[in-house]
């Protein structure tokens, strides 16, 4: 099973799509979608989510994953403005994947890091070398957008067993 992580964002979105099972997982690609930020001001939101909808549909036709899998909401209490801002980008991430016929989980924070480091309260460090550890890979993952998306693949696909269901 091929499953795409996503780990939203306006500025930076990582992604990490694996293939595999939990005992054997393989990074088929990963990296983050760099939205324009301009010189100055920051371009519209609605510019930036226009750009995210298209990097997500051309990484959703290059790689072609059988589901998908996106951080869900979490709103911290001091900082709630975070919250309706990364709403923005889960809703239209959200929609290219329901455009793309994908079935798509949502997973809160804390599942994501019971799964890689069996901690609900794992730091963005722990993860990092958790997600290393897990892939074989020789470094953390930079910047930690990737470790987060790939870590939400990862436990997509540990979760469901090979079957995630729209959410």
């Amino acid at each position: 099973m091929r499953v795409l992580g996503i780990d939203p964002g306006l500025r930076l979105t990582g992604y990490g799509c694996v293939e595999g099972d939990e005992r054997s997982p393989r990074i088929v690609e990963a990296g983050v979608f760099r939205l324009t930020q301009g010189s100055g001001s920051p371009p519209p939101i609605a510019d930036r989510l226009d750009e995210l909808e298209r990097d997500l549909a051309e990484l959703i036709a290059r790689v072609r994953p059988d589901a998908a899998a996106v951080e869900a909401l979490f709103a911290h209490y001091k900082h709630p403005a975070t919250a309706m801002v990364m709403a923005h980008a889960r809703g239209v991430i959200l929609l290219t994947l329901k455009r793309a016929g994908l079935p798509f989980a949502e997973l809160a924070p804390k599942t994501v890091k019971q799964a890689m480091t069996g901690s609900g309260r794992a730091a963005k460090r722990q993860m990092q070398e958790a997600v290393a550890s897990v892939f074989g890979l020789p470094a953390p993952p930079e910047p930690p957008d990737v470790a987060d998306a790939l870590a939400i693949a990862f436990a997509a696909m540990i979760r469901a067993g090979g079957d995630i269901v729209s959410a």
